[in-house]
Parts: structure tokens; sequence; C-alpha cells
């Protein structure tokens, strides 16, 4: 027998986005904050270079500067209503987590300290060292234990439950002891993070399997822009540990074989400091012509040169990952890198209030929302700047917040649905039933490697049609997974089962909707479709699930005071 418990608002995640909303909303209402993981081991923590704001503590900056880099970054697909508000906000937002104690680096003077990042045109990442993210999420997290937020650590949410297209809460595996439970409540609110974890070289952690996305989908909900991937283009060497873009920022020159630098070639002006896309596509082309290192897959990341002081103290973690992982010092050599699965543009799709879209004509849902990289109000596009996700999980999640309390100071709370917990009970009693079959591993390994190799920085139909096959066929044998953990607690095979899942239904999302777009735009390059065609795609996709193949449909992207131009750094 489920236990059941009942809350105003369900926040399904505990990275920036979740516990900011989490705040906004503990002095009104009863909050609980379902997590995977402890809070402050959310993904979040581990974004290094810095929050983009234009404060302006380097060189006169302005929110109007800012909209148009990131604009400009988005390769024109970025909702521009929304853009604004994320370039409006973003000052008072890192002012606010000043004011709650977040340390960021100072400048002599004492202000906050700002470094340049690719696709920005002034320095205007507001940085803490290379641990602006760890910051951010631990100061958000004590505020919302002061705020007395109930949090339920290590509970994964296996489905969203809706009531006549009202959402009424959601079902939940206690990890720590296999019981399910069933969380009643009259608002929900995804902030899962992204899903980098389909790809076979990737940043993100083990949690980032796309739960959110999976779980929206199998609800009925479309999923918005899935086809843009970004790989971000410094991993380290082969585990694709992310390399922040901030050292860049402080001066790294990015080398091929014959120590050229090379991105002089591919971004005369910006260089290194170039968006993520161009980078990262830029560094393929090198290892294809032959010049990667020693002839293998990864070119040198050169940042000795601005001192063995300056690292230690602006970049401290990057040292201490290079010495760790592949026992490089970076104060003397050049670092290995190669581009890694970084961030997902697209995602389920969300108004400028958070509110989730359940069509193309902008239909919400009643009382579900989305913020953070779980979501697409389409801020970044075709293409994320560096130092924009940080604050969008900021900015975004208070905005969430807000228009939750609004909503449930009217909306009623339905009632839940016979049996709410059956499906997922019959789901794990499967899992663990089977005594032979396959491994979790061989599906997973299988799936991230079609996903890196066919449907990757550099694209075209055939493979990404092959990608959607092969995951299609891991889907289908699913069935036949088989854990040698058969007990209830702390099974961490069973997660890794359920995550598979997850990862299962949105790659094959990504893949297919990589194939309906037939150009090439920010982070999906086709090599059979290589022009931008803005007569015909500019516009964001959607992409439903039915019983057979998806339903595609599409959205108008939003475009206030900027029009369409050729992309050029």
């Amino acid at each position: 027998m489920a236990k059941l418990h009942t809350y105003d608002v369900l926040i399904i995640g505990a990275g920036l986005a979740g516990t900011r909303a989490a705040i906004e909303l503990a002095d009104t209402c009863s909050v609980a904050v379902l997590t995977k993981v402890f809070p402050t081991r959310s993904h979040s923590t581990t974004a290094q270079g810095g929050i983009a704001a234009a404060l302006g503590n380097m060189e006169p900056d302005s929110p109007e500067e800012h909209m148009f880099d990131t604009v400009k970054g988005s390769d024109y697909l970025g909702d521009q209503n929304q853009i604004e508000i994320l370039c409006n906000n973003a000052i008072p937002t890192v002012y606010e987590l000043e004011h709650i104690g977040v340390p960021f680096s100072r400048t002599p003077e004492g202000r906050i300290a700002q470094r340049p990042f690719g696709g920005h045109s002034h320095p205007r990442a507001c940085y803490a060292a290379d641990r602006t993210g760890h910051v951010i999420l631990h100061s958000l997290f004590e505020q919302s234990v002061r705020a007395k937020v109930n949090y339920y650590s290590e509970f994964f949410v296996t489905e969203l439950l809706l009531n006549g297209g009202t959402v009424c809460g959601a079902v939940a595996a206690d990890m720590k002891t296999g019981e399910l439970h069933i969380f009643h409540c009259t608002a929900i609110m995804i902030a899962t993070g992204g899903g980098g974890r389909i790809y076979r070289i990737t940043s993100n952690a083990h949690v980032g399997t796309g739960d959110g996305y999976a779980m929206a989908f199998n609800a009925g909900i479309p999923l918005q822009d899935m086809e843009f991937a970004q790989f971000h283009p410094t991993g380290l060497y082969p585990l694709g540990i992310l390399i922040t873009e901030g050292v860049r920022g402080e001066g790294g020159i990015l080398i091929n074989s014959e120590g050229e630098p090379f991105m002089e070639r591919y971004a005369p002006d910006m260089k290194d400091l170039a968006p993520r896309d161009i980078i990262s596509r830029a560094i393929y082309d090198e290892i294809a012509a032959g010049r990667g290192i020693n002839g293998k897959e990864y070119v040198y990341l050169r940042i000795h040169h601005i001192g063995r002081e300056a690292i230690l103290k602006k970049l401290p973690e990057i040292y201490k990952f290079c010495m760790t992982y592949v026992g490089v010092d970076c104060t003397k050599d050049p670092i290995p890198v190669m581009p890694t699965g970084h961030y997902m543009m697209g995602g389920v799709p969300t108004d400028t209030m958070g509110r989730v879209i359940a069509d193309e004509n902008n239909t919400p849902v009643p009382g579900l929302y989305a913020a953070g990289e779980a979501a697409c109000e389409s801020v970044h596009g075709a293409n994320r700047l560096g130092c924009n996700s940080l604050v969008d999980t900021v900015v975004f999640g208070r905005r969430t917040g807000k228009d939750m309390r609004e909503y449930l100071a009217e909306a009623q709370r339905p009632a839940l649905p016979a049996g709410p917990e059956k499906k997922t009970e019959a789901l794990i009693k499967k899992l663990l039933s089977k005594t032979d079959g396959i491994r979790i591993s061989e599906l997973r390994e299988k799936m991230q490697g079609t996903m890196m190799e066919n449907c990757g920085a550099y694209r075209e139909e055939k493979r990404m049609q092959k990608a959607y096959d092969e995951v299609r066929e891991l889907a289908a044998d699913y069935d036949k997974i088989a854990l040698d953990d058969k007990t209830q607690q702390f099974n961490t095979e069973l997660q890794e089962a359920l995550e598979l899942k997850n990862m299962l239904d949105f790659a094959a999302a990504v893949a297919y909707s990589a194939m309906q777009r037939k150009e090439s735009r920010g982070a999906h390059s086709r090599v059979d479709f290589t022009e931008r065609d803005d007569a015909n795609f500019l516009k964001h996709t959607l992409l439903f699930k039915t019983d057979k193949e998806p339903h595609t449909a599409w959205r108008d992207v939003v475009i206030t005071r900027y029009q369409p131009k050729e992309r050029k750094y």
C-alpha cells in the first residue's frame, strides 16, 4: 500500500530552479521538494564559470546588449520576449544572491568581479572562482532550510498524475526503503535538470538522465526543440568532465597538434570566446583534418601562460580536476580537451511565467509548471551562451514560484485517479521478477554510442534515422532487462533501470526532432542541409507522443526587437 502525502505544491528537483521556487512559495503554502539525490548534490553545483548579468563592473554594459548577444547566440530561435525578461532580471537577481550571502569573487574596489565568456560582447560572468553554481546552490539551500521547505531526498518520481487534464499529483519510490509514495497536490513544478547521459561523452553527472522530459512526454505533454543538444567544446579528454569556459575567459587558448591557435580561422573576431556550437565544430574539424593531438580525438587548451598564482586563485577546481583525473599540471602543461555533451536547449515548453504549454496554441496545462534545464521557455533557442544557464534557473525559478502562488489562491485540488500507484507497482514488480536477461549497462552503452555517433555535433538524415531506429529497438528490448539486486532497500540497480527507461524515451525524441529540422541552426548542424533556413524553419519544434510515430507540430518564434541576420563572430 502506497503512503499518501498532501501538499499545495510539489517541486520535482532540488537544483537552483526548484530551490528558488520553493523559497518563493514556502511562506504562504505547503511545499514538498522531491529529489533523487541530496539537494546540494544536484547538478547545478557543477556549474563553474559564472552567472551572466550586465552589471558593468569591468566596462560599460547594459541589459539591451546582453539581450542582443543572447538573441544572436540563439541563432535567432530564442523567444525575444523571454530573453528580455531574462536579461532585465539578471542584475537584480545577482544582487539578491549577493545579499543572501553568495561569496562572489571581487574586484580590487570590492565590486562583484566579472570575466569574459563565449558569445558575450562584454565581461559579464559574475563568478566565485570556478565554483559558482556550488556556492549559489548552497546559499539558496540554506535559505530554503530557514524557510522550512519539506525535502524528500532520494525519492525517484516515476509518474505525473493528471485528472481531466489538470495536475493532481505524482508517484515516487523512496529509494531508501523501496516503498511507493503518492503525493497529492494542487500544482507541480518540473525542475529535474537535463539529460546529457544519453551521450557516451558528457559533462553531466550520473543524475542527468532526463527524467522530467520523459515524465512529461509520457503524460501527454509535448517536448519543444529537443533537437538542440549543446556540446561544450572543452570536456577533459577522455572523460568529458567539464573544463569551464572561464578558462578561456581568463585567457586560455585552444591549439592543435601543430601548436597553432586555430580559432582564428573559425571566428576571427571572438576567437576562443566564440559561442560553444562554433568552437565545438571547429575542434571536430581540426580532428577530422588530422590535427588532433597525437592523431587522437582531442586538442590542447593552453592556460599556463597566465601564471600559476592566477590559476590557483581563479581556477582552483580546474587545477585539481586536471591533476586528479589525467595527471596534468595545468600551471605548466596544456589540458587535453574534446567536445562533451553538456546541455539541452529544448525541454518542456513554458510561457513567460513557467506555465507548461500543452500545444502550438499556447494552451496551459492547469497546475503544471517547469523551469531550469528541464524547461524550454526558449531563452536559449538553438544555442545557449555560457553563464546564461545559472541566471535562467534563478530568474525563472523565482517567476514560476510567484505564479504558482497566484494559481493556488484560486485553484481547487483535483481528486486523484483510482489506483494511482498501480502502473509503477507493476513496472517495478516486472523488473525485479526476471532472473535471466539483458544487463542494464548493455542497453545503456548501445544507446549512448549511437546517440554520440549518429546524433551528435554533426548530423545527417541517414545517421539520425539510424540513431532513432536503434534507440527504438533498444526500447523494445527493455522488457528483457534482468536485475541482480532483488532487494528493496537502496536498490541502485533498480533506479538505474528506471532512469534507462526515461533516457530511451527522450533520446528517441531528440533523434526524431532532429530529423524534422531540415536546416543547420546553432547546435543543430546538418551536413545535408548546411544553411540556416528562416523561410521554413524559423519556428519551434513541438513533439507529441503517440502510439506509433511521434506527432510534430510547430510554434512561432517570438520576435520583438531584432530581426534575424547572418551570425558571424
